[in-house]
């Protein structure tokens, strides 16, 4: 099956690029999608932008054909890819020196997590670099599985949902060579820990220990199946469909040794997360007013795991120190926890061990990449979609929140800052209306007036220890406020409401203070800080005696931090964006949800999107940029243009060409309507580099063929000196590998492996049993001997025409031995261990000397070459006969030519004496010229070989397409 990117003729589904729709609205944009996805065609353009619909199964177009295709290709000479706008910013990075980003947005499940892969993966393969640069490949590709363990989920919509963002950059030398990388990670979804939603399930980590974990592992933390343990019963869903917790597990043991995790860091690392679950085991009983464990018992494993005491864990989880002040002094007073207290005590603390636990794995990912010279960087951003569930909490609140902030990234850079540009470059223009989603991100992080965010911070102020109706207080104080986007936002008796960018949320305030507090009591740090174990005591690097000045910074204002701080580091990037779409709720490929695709459409800004790149410009450079660029395309301008850089610039255009319409000069910048005029402008570039390149090739390459020529004579020499006689003729011949042009024999490469390189070819003889001769291809790749010979077609439509044919296909590791007379002859025998084969071919020397290079690559060793006038040969046993050997008698005679003269089982060949055998080809002889794509032509370069004889005298001619079956 052709896909549709390997044929021209395969037939196109839609349009691949939607500023080409002849209609712009909403309904002909999901249409066209809608018919590509059908068609197992998920990828579509809006200009630079890539559209990707999730088709919840593996697609058959990301193997390394596919990185062929794309690498070095422009954007449009391939359909739409991911491949394709990763290769243009990876390009892009090393062309201008600029750091590049790619941001890739959707609602959970759309697939954004994949295209991230896909993204890192084409990078690090298209990239050079040797073991260190490998190294770093690695590490970057190994902490996809490590991550993903500890911070992906199933959720309701997607089975393998990111609950965590994170910041990958990969780093480059300035030729854009891997050198390094770094990740940035932000608001990890702690409460999940503690607590599911139905049909979903904690980290994926838990259940791949409970699942994966050896027996030994399993015994020594208490690992048993996941429904004995709290924090993940809750749900009652322990599999997923597709996922393969024991293989996962194993992925992620071998991400640890990847990044550089010892073995007492990973049983670390296991123990945290198995004490996790034991202390989710514990629970609490009314005691008068105050709390007791349930069970004491329960206490056992999570103090054994963590290094603690039993009796001080379960202190600290139902009792509190407080510090009150009076008149001046300081008293601490320890309070005992009322049950549901003492709950929340122990879940913050299994909240705060495994975020402190991913902080950890992320700097340890960091740590075994990372570069402080940092030349060029590549952004890759994969951060949690848009979520909308039935109950929407604290962390569907910050989530959305950052998606707020991308969109505007993305309004700003792709909808508004281009128009603002052709205003202010004296374009003619005309506005396109869009929504600007900046009121709503006001209307949460705005601090005067006061955003949703600031007023929650002002609330949690004032909660103290006390967390009972400081939500109420929320809504109470939302309710009066006059916050920025109030049209956007309604408050009523149990929560509010957002009007997003994606459409209304309704948020339930219970638990939001107490979770935008983000608070672990001093009392546990210090508990956790007492530890026996070093690793969980790093973990606290806290001084808790240390008087805390001012209010303390809440979870709101952290992430509302991050996402400034990310916002202004991807504005100084290049940036090119993936748009992920999901299609259905039903996760099932080919299923397509009409009104859910169309609103996705509507709230990403799909038609405003293609409108301004319909009637705007795909390129534009500032004069001196582009000057730089394509100076070298005239005399004028390279190597300098003496004039203003404008004028430079209109002079490249007008000498390419190009039709005036096709670009516009700005006040500062070039400006180029299509794609295709400015490939004109590369592919113009690219033949002056390469007409330049070749001539510093050509001068190189005659240069290193005449010191490679000495080389392999010698080489060759070494392997008969003293062994064999060498002909006047040969000894000081140039070496040209290829004496067929099997380039110009597609009916020979057929045989071969896709992209097996042919390292010697040419005509030879093949003698039987009864030494008649039969010609023959001979080719040696790097692992196999192919003899290739005609053969006529007996049956069936094609019968009678001649076709060549494999007749022999012989693995190197198969040879144990190569036979040859000390005469001059061009005799040899291959010998395997099923039968022998004798060979005749006035390029022997040649053939030795590639044979032994490959096979002592593949053997570490050199073969075994017998020298000997008295050879003996094992035949291939044929019907009811025995196979026997045959013996071969070299002696001197009168002719250059061998002479054989065969009886029933044996031969004499004659040959007139050569050169000694300690002959050296000589440094100054002179070098032939000219590349011989046929075996005659090899035979000139040869100097003074004479042509195969005829298959008539009793010695075989060359083989061709109708020689007939000797």
């Amino acid at each position: 099956m052709a896909y549709h990117w390997q044929s021209k003729s395969a037939k196109s589904s839609g349009v691949e690029d939607m500023v080409l729709l002849s209609k712009i609205n909403e309904g002909a944009i999901v249409d066209n999608l809608k018919k590509r996805y059908l068609d197992d065609q998920i990828f579509t353009y809006i200009g630079p932008v890539l559209i990707s619909v999730n088709p919840f199964k593996s697609m058959p177009y990301f193997t390394e054909r596919e990185i062929e295709i794309y690498q070095g290709c422009a954007a449009y000479e391939n359909p739409p890819h991911i491949y394709a706008v990763t290769d243009n910013m990876f390009r892009n990075m090393v062309i201008d020196k600029e750091p590049q980003c790619v941001i890739i947005s959707g609602e959970s499940g759309a697939g954004k997590t994949v295209a991230a892969k896909f993204i890192m993966g084409y990078i690090t393969k298209v990239s050079g670099g040797g073991q260190a640069v490998q190294r770093v490949k690695d590490v970057i590709l190994e902490s996809n599985p490590l991550l993903e363990a500890f911070g992906n989920a199933k959720t309701v919509r997607n089975n393998n949902s990111s609950r965590f963002g994170k910041y990958v950059e990969m780093q480059f030398s300035s030729g854009g060579v891997p050198d390094g990388g770094k990740i940035s990670q932000f608001l990890l979804e702690k409460s999940r820990v503690v607590s599911q939603n139905d049909n979903e399930r904690n980290f994926h980590i838990f259940y791949q220990m409970a699942a994966g974990a050896s027996k030994e592992d399993k015994d020594a933390l208490g690992v048993t199946t996941p429904d004995y343990y709290y924090y993940l019963n809750q749900s009652g869903t322990y599999v997923v469909d597709d996922m393969d917790d024991v293989a996962e597990y194993k992925a992620t043991r071998s991400a640890m040794n990847t990044i550089g995790l010892t073995a007492e860091e990973q049983y670390s690392v296991l123990s945290i997360v198995a004490g996790i679950l034991h202390l989710g085991n514990i629970c609490f009983a009314e005691a008068g007013n105050y709390a007791k464990p349930a069970d004491v018992d329960f206490l056992a494993f999570p103090a054994f795991l963590f290094g603690l005491d039993q009796d001080r864990l379960q202190s600290k989880l139902i009792s509190r120190i407080m510090e009150t002040k009076w008149g001046g002094k300081t008293e601490k007073v320890e309070v005992t926890l009322n049950v549901e207290q003492a709950t929340q005590a122990r879940d913050a603390l299994a909240k705060s061990l495994y975020a402190r636990l991913f902080d950890f794995l992320v700097d340890s990912v960091n740590q075994a990449m990372e570069n402080p010279r940092v030349e060029l960087t590549v952004g890759v951003l994969d951060i949690y979609g848009f979520e909308i569930f039935k109950k929407n909490g604290f962390e569907q609140f910050c989530i959305n929140f950052v998606n707020e902030k991308l969109q505007q990234i993305f309004i700003e850079l792709t909808l508004k800052a281009e128009q603002e540009e052709y205003v202010a470059e004296g374009i003619k223009w005309t506005a396109i209306e869009y929504f600007n989603n900046k009121i709503v991100c006001d209307l949460i992080e705005s601090k005067r007036p006061p955003g949703i965010m600031s007023v929650m911070d002002d609330v949690c102020a004032t909660m103290h220890a006390q967390s009972e109706g400081a939500d109420s207080k929320l809504l109470e104080r939302l309710n009066v406020a006059s916050l920025p986007g109030s049209e956007h936002f309604i408050v009523f008796s149990a929560g509010f409401t957002i009007q997003h960018y994606a459409g209304k949320v309704t948020y339930d305030v219970g638990g939001f203070c107490e979770r935008n507090r983000d608070v672990l009591f001093t009392d546990l740090i210090e508990l956790m800080q007492s530890s026996n174990v070093p690793f969980i005591k790093n973990l606290f690097p806290e001084n808790t005696r240390a008087e805390s000045k001012g209010r303390p910074s809440t979870f709101g204002t952290k992430i509302r931090t991050q996402a400034n701080l990310l916002v202004d580091r991807l504005m100084k990037c290049q940036p090119s964006y993936v748009r992920c779409l999901k299609p259905n709720e039903t996760k099932r490929a080919h299923d397509w949800d009409e009104s859910r695709c169309k609103h996705q459409v509507e709230y990403l800004g799909l038609k405003e999107n293609i409108r301004v790149r319909r009637a705007g410009y795909a390129y534009r450079r500032p004069f001196k940029k582009f000057l730089q660029r394509y100076a070298i395309l005239t005399a004028e301008t390279y190597p300098a243009w003496r004039g203003q850089d404008v004028e430079g610039c209109k002079h490249i255009l007008n000498s390419v060409h190009m039709e005036s319409d096709q670009w516009q000069k700005g006040r500062t910048k070039i400006f180029i309507k299509n794609p295709e005029s400015l490939f004109l402008l590369e592919e113009t570039r690219d033949r002056k580099f390469d007409g330049y390149a070749r001539c510093i090739q050509k001068v190189y390459r005659a240069h290193k063929a005449r010191k490679d020529a000495l080389q392999r004579r010698k080489e060759a020499s070494d392997i008969l000196y003293q062994k064999k006689e060498r002909r006047r003729n040969s000894i000081n011949r140039n070496f040209v590998g290829d004496y067929i042009g099997m380039e110009d024999k597609p009916h020979l490469r057929q045989h071969l492996a896709k992209r097996e390189r042919v390292e010697f070819a040419a005509v030879c003889n093949k003698y039987d049993r009864r030494f008649k001769p039969a010609p023959r291809y001979i080719i040696l790749t790097a692992k196999y001997i192919y003899l290739i010979g005609a053969e006529k077609i007996a049956k069936g439509p094609d019968k009678g025409k001649i076709v060549e044919v494999v007749k022999r296909k012989l693995a190197l590791e198969q040879v144990s031995a190569i036979s040859l007379s000390q005469q001059q002859d061009d005799f040899f025998i291959i010998h395997v261990n099923e039968y022998d084969t004798l060979m005749e071919c006035i390029f022997k020397t040649e053939f030795l000397t590639v044979f032994s290079k490959k096979y002592e690559a593949l053997h570490a060793q050199k073969p075994s070459l017998r020298f000997s006038n008295n050879l003996t040969m094992t035949i291939k046993k044929e019907g009811w006969g025995g196979g026997g050997t045959r013996s071969l008698s070299f002696q001197r005679g009168q002719s250059e030519i061998a002479v054989l003269k065969a009886s029933s089982k044996s031969a004499v060949i004659s040959i007139a004496a050569g050169l000694p055998s300690d002959t050296r080809p000589s440094k100054n002889t002179r070098q032939y010229t000219g590349a011989g794509a046929g075996a005659g032509a090899g035979y000139g370069r040869g100097g003074g070989h004479r042509p195969a004889p005829s298959a008539g005298k009793g010695r075989g001619g060359g083989p061709s397409r109708a020689a007939p079956n000797q």
